[in-house]
């Protein structure tokens, strides 16, 4: 991938999979499964058609905002590489970002910023390979030129100094996501166990260290010659656009691309398995053992894979699910348990895992799992249960449909799979369609009895913890060697390349388009009847309703002895209310097609929900057993309390949470539960009681100190009468808490954590700033926005894209109205730890202090363009009230930060970044290999503190 998340790996196809009943029933005689879908699924309606060169053309239009969208997916990843040259496709995403004829070496980038993007983005999967971008709609004609030039322009712009440094980004991003994290290697381990020498999924997508050092300029040409060719190509347009605008644009940038070479389809064998092969690894960051089942299955849209999906949700998720029931509640063996089909293009596999406590044997884990699969087989999928399943799912296609760019890619998917944009009904017919036999036939033909793979994941020098009789897996570890990879130095001005002839000059940007008019959302604020504060706002492009309730609850009001309690009591919440036991509750929401969630941050504890409009109602009924009637059952906390325990020891494993509890440690006093990272030690979650939790609920779960966040398709009355008749529980201490100040930074220290044969650094640089109600705060955040707010910042580009030193790195300006500060987050290879912070340093020092003019214009037009895809989604809108509520900041917020940002000077930045961004008093968190670094680090002149 060319950025930090894994994005809409499959955004509406995995949704539309797990959808069911009709929306015709009578809702008068429905079922309350029934009545959650009754509305008719969105529509997405689209026009297709084909240029005489083979490249199809999708395009859907929504004016619901002034966005346009556009995808570009080509029919490949990583089931077409050779042996030898695994990870290429994915090697080669990056490079289609970085550099074009027409808009020169990281131009795509440079324009999506400037032209006020939300970034270009993309994502390689096995069979496919997806690149897009958001943009405001005034730029229809300047993205369709971009992604042009990258099918047409690009190819002739790469030499192997360009590959050579992007391969240092695709190993850091192997490294983040694989080497350096716990069981990061178990699906390479399962892949190889289940797909022979040669399938096309023998290999995971990232590949091997080995392959991508070995690939080369004339791999880069046959690639792309072979597979970048406009017959395997489809392109997508979204939102706000004129068609027969686009469909003209469409021809003229993309149909002068000459057509290649067809490929076959291809056919393959599923694989099979002839007897149960185990495998066991001692895993560097593993702190609990993990086991990993996997059976092979069948492809993508195979008529069993909807069964299939259904079958490992219903056997895995929920109270009353089998395996839950089993191996969490009576034999107490783990405290959670996930499955999940995965399904490509060719073949696909369904998983189970699960992880004994810690200290304790894989092979304890056996007996239950075969009694889980009995009770399974003895009672089946209810039908009530069935019904639930399917009716979550279908609810979730809205929020798949509510953003310009999920629909793009969800219908560029269909298009390369089914040769369908409009799949999406049959893909939900086909999920409606399952029945409790055909979930049960499904398990007797895929798993019952049939042999599988397993895998042993267990923390290094216990290999005694792994099943019984396992084989040593194959995995290749790299060995961290000092400059071992050096630089590799590259000139853009210098690039000579052949141009590719077109029929009219392609280095001209094409100007904006018509003028759009920016979104301005109307805000709503007022109090109900039972004191509680209400932020709104409306939107019917969905009948959904997303909101939040904040209640002055958060771990503040926790101590540092047991900084658990307001997690776990919110935790708990959810575990029954009023006469619903846990199952109860859940199949309650269920039945809505209503999700809600408890969450805790520092200064709230939240209650989360969405739901169909219609079913507003009925949800809040539940929140208000949960807010006055919890059931607080003594069994779900003893299984809620080990839950916690278990996980504070696994995240002793994970590099990036030793370094947020050195950072908490570092930033606040201890007498705070806030200097405690997460919920605390194993420890102190076990001294935590019961008691504890109901008192902390009593104290402060007050609806009449809460605050209601809402957004969505509803009328004000209906929620003033909907949520004004919560009733507020007893009051206890609502004396408001302030928040410990942060610990002062006067100079920069180094902390540094060892985590041995580790292969990245994890670095966290921080210092108090602003408040988000100082006036400075606007312009922190916008100086930020440049340096390290954007794919195209400074320290990006440096460490990224020049140095080839890290996947990704980013700074921010973090406040609430209580407190703020300036962060730099990244992790870099370990062997370029001391030059990366090196780098930082030089770079933050300059920032801000020496912006031109013209870098003032540019990034305040940036921003101001960016506005219009700030409040696309509910989500999006919901993040706008919250920001305003919980900071009581005006209504109208964004437009008072946009006037003091288009308003900031040259003194202003330099000003804001000497108090604010100041490399020379910082507080350095390393976690990574002493042995190799620390001492090095000592050369920059700063003290190093040993945090172990």
């Amino acid at each position: 991938m060319k950025r930090h998340a894994l994005l809409f790996a499959s955004a509406l196809a995995l949704a539309a999979c797990t959808a069911a009943s009709d929306p015709a029933t009578d809702v008068t005689e429905a079922t309350p499964a029934e009545m959650a879908t009754s509305e008719a699924l969105p529509q997405l309606e689209f026009e297709k058609f084909t240029l005489d060169n083979g490249l199809d053309v999708i395009l859907h239009v929504d004016k619901s905002d002034p966005i346009v969208a556009i995808n570009l997916a080509a029919h490949v990843g990583s089931a077409r590489e050779l042996t030898g040259k695994t990870g290429f496709a994915h090697l080669f995403e990056h490079l289609l970002f970085l550099d074009s004829e027409n808009l020169g070496y990281g131009g795509l980038d440079l324009m999506n910023t400037r032209i006020g993007g939300e970034g270009t983005n993309g994502f390689t999967t096995t069979d496919m390979t997806q690149y897009f971008q958001a943009v405001p709609a005034d730029a229809l004609e300047k993205v369709i030129w971009a992604e042009a030039d990258k099918l047409g322009w690009f190819i002739n712009t790469v030499n192997q100094n360009v590959i050579d440094r992007e391969k240092q980004v695709v190993k850091n991003e192997k490294r983040q996501r694989v080497d350096n994290q716990p069981y990061g290697h178990n699906f390479y381990v399962i892949g190889k166990a289940i797909y022979p020498e040669g399938h096309p999924y023998h290999h995971t997508v990232i590949g091997s260290l080995e392959d991508l050092e070995n690939a080369t300029l004339q791999d880069t040409k046959d690639f792309f010659a072979k597979w970048y060719t406009p017959q395997n190509v489809t392109v997508t347009i979204t939102g706000d656009f004129d068609p027969a605008e686009a469909r003209s644009l469409v021809e003229k940038y993309f149909g002068e691309i000459p057509a290649g070479e067809t490929q076959p389809e291809r056919t393959v064998e599923n694989p099979t398995l002839t007897e149960t092969i185990s495998l066991l690894h001692e895993d560097n960051f593993a702190k609990l053992p993990r086991l990993t089942m996997v059976w092979p299955t069948v492809p993508e849209y195979h008529p069993d894979s909807y069964a299939l999906s259904v079958l490992m949700t219903y056997l895995t998720e929920g109270k009353r699910a089998p395996f839950n029931e089993v191996l969490i509640d009576e034999e107490q063996l783990t405290t959670g348990v996930s499955g999940f089909t995965y399904e490509k293009e060719l073949a696909g596999e369904v998983y189970l895992s699960l992880s004994p406590k810690a200290g304790e044997d894989i092979d304890d884990l056996v007996p239950a799992i075969a009694t889980a699969f009995a009770r399974f087989e003895e009672n089946g999928i209810p039908e009530e249960a069935l019904d639930r399943i399917k009716t979550v799912a279908e609810v979730s296609v809205y929020d798949e449909v509510q953003s310009a760019l999920g629909k793009a890619i969800a219908l560029a998917e269909y298009n390369l799979f089914r040769d369908d944009p409009g799949y999406l009904d049959d893909d939900i017919a086909a999920l409606r369609a399952v029945t409790a036999d055909n979930v049960m036939d499904v398990y007797n033909r895929y798993i019952k009895d049939k042999p599988y793979v397993a895998t042993s994941f267990v923390p290094k020098g216990s290999p005694e913890l792994g099943l019984e009789g396992a084989e040593i897996a194959e995995v290749v570890e790299e060995v961290v060697v000092q400059g071992a990879e050096a630089d590799v130095p590259y000139d853009p001005d210098a690039r000579v390349f052949e141009p590719t002839p077109s029929a009219f000059d392609r280095t001209v940007e094409p100007p904006f388009g018509e003028a759009y008019t920016l979104p301005v959302p109307s805000i709503w604020t007022t109090e109900a009847a039972n004191g509680l504060e209400i932020v709104g706002i409306q939107s019917d492009e969905v009948p959904l309703i997303e909101f939040s309730i904040d209640f002055d609850a958060g771990k503040n009001r926790a101590t540092s002895d047991k900084p658990g309690v307001a997690a776990m009591m919110g935790d708990l919440l959810m575990k029954g209310a009023g006469d619903l036991d846990t199952a109860g509750f859940e199949e309650a929401l269920g039945n809505l097609g209503s999700s809600v969630s408890v969450s805790t941050g520092n200064r709230f504890t939240t209650i989360r929900g969405k739901t169909l409009a219609r079913n507003l109602d009925a949800t809040v009924a539940l929140i208000d057993d949960m807010i006055n009637a919890p059931a607080f059952d003594e069994a779900e906390f003893e299984t809620l309390r080990e839950q916690y325990a278990q996980g504070a020891v696994a995240a002793q494993a994970n590099p990036n949470f030793l370094a947020s509890q050195a950072e908490a440690r570092l930033t606040y006093p201890a007498e705070s539960a806030l200097s405690v990272a997460g919920s605390g030690s194993e420890d102190q979650i076990r001294a935590v009681t019961l008691d504890d939790l109901k008192a902390f609920h009593t104290n402060y779960m007050d609806v009449s100190t809460a605050t209601l966040n809402i957004v969505g398709d509803y009328e004000e009355a209906d929620i003033l009468s909907v949520f004004g008749g919560i009733d507020d529980p007893v009051e206890g201490d609502l004396t408001p808490k302030p928040r410990p100040a942060m610990a002062p930074v006067d100079e920069t220290v180094i902390y540094f954590h060892d985590v041995p044969e580790a292969k990245q650094s994890v670095i966290r640089m921080a210092r108090p700033a602003v408040t988000s109600t100082d006036p400075d705060y606007p312009i922190l955040d916008a100086l930020n926005f440049p340096l390290g707010g954007i794919y195209t910042s400074k320290l990006m580009t440096e460490l990224r894209v020049n140095k080839g030193y890290t996947y990704g790195i980013g700074s921010g300006a973090a406040a609430d109205k209580d407190t703020g500060s300036f962060v730099v987050r990244t992790s870099v290879r370990t062997n370029a730890t001391k030059e990366s912070l090196e780098l930082i340093r030089d770079i933050v020092a300059d920032h801000g202090r020496t912006m031109t003019e013209a870098e003032l214009s540019e990034m305040q037009e940036s921003l101001m363009r960016g506005q219009a895809l700030e409040t696309e989604t509910l989500g999006d809108k919901l993040g706008l009230v919250q920001d305003i509520s919980r900071n009581d900041l005006p209504a109208d917020i964004k437009a008072r930060r946009m006037a003091r940002v288009q308003g900031m000077t040259l003194d202003d930045a330099v000003r804001v970044s000497e108090a604010h961004i100041r490399p020379d008093a910082m507080r350095i968190i390393v976690v990574g290999d002493a042995a190799s670094q620390k001492a090095r680090l000592e050369e920059l002149g700063y003290e190093v503190v040993d945090l172990n």
